[in-house]
């Protein structure tokens, strides 16, 4: 994609969606860091699924430490790899209480010293809970950036190096929504829905006037 087509991409991206929002349902930064440590490997239907029913018994790391690892696995259990992300998460309300005050940390340093938060993770509650410009590269996010040409690159973080340099700043906090959701529902694995999609003139991958199949 070429330089001066990417102010008008995402120019494209906001008129549609002037106020992009997470997917995943929470009230509180813990609710957040919870709900993203659950995503990996799940959707966030399924996350939301398990998590409205968890909230209501443990919302905070004292809530949730007092809860147990045994009862926690037993409201996270339709998720994927729910028995390792029950153990991190306990481990993680530990580190909060004790080297936090029960706060989420808002550097990405200190979040990543939570066991299961990896970068992607961090880069999620930097940018929702604390408005940090940051680019949170999952599957989606990886798949439009080397398809449209805005961002290729081979790896994750690669892609997001990519994004830190060429998305513009004015859309920089609100970038990472519009992208999941132009992958997760438009620019798809499988069969890319170009003809409905309102940023086919900026994409390299795109024909110039797209057809439904």
């Amino acid at each position: 994609m070429k330089t001066a087509l990417i102010e008008p991409f995402f120019a494209t991206l906001k008129a549609a969606t002037p106020e992009p929002r997470t997917e995943l349902e929470y009230t509180s930064h813990f609710e957040l860091l919870t709900a993203v440590l659950l995503s990996a490997q799940a959707t966030d239907v399924s996350v939301n699924k398990a998590t409205r029913k968890l909230f209501a018994v443990a919302n905070t790391p004292q809530a949730m430490l007092d809860l147990g690892q045994e009862a926690l696995e037993g409201y996270i259990q339709t998720i994927g790899l729910f028995r390792s992300k029950a153990r991190h998460l306990i481990a993680t309300c530990e580190i909060l209480l004790q080297q936090h005050g029960g706060q989420v940390p808002d550097t990405r340093e200190e979040l990543q010293q939570l066991p299961g938060v990896g970068r992607k993770t961090a880069n999620v509650v930097l940018n929702i809970a604390f408005g940090q410009p940051t680019m949170a590269v999952d599957t989606h996010i990886f798949r439009v950036g080397n398809r449209t040409g805005l961002a290729p690159g081979k790896t994750p973080l690669a892609v997001e190096m990519q994004l830190l340099k060429r998305v513009p700043p004015a859309y920089a906090v609100d970038s990472h929504h519009w992208l999941i959701l132009l992958g997760r529902y438009v620019c798809q694995a499988r069969k890319p829905r170009c003809w409905e999609c309102v940023v086919a003139p900026y994409c390299d991958h795109a024909p110039k006037t797209p057809t439904p199949p």
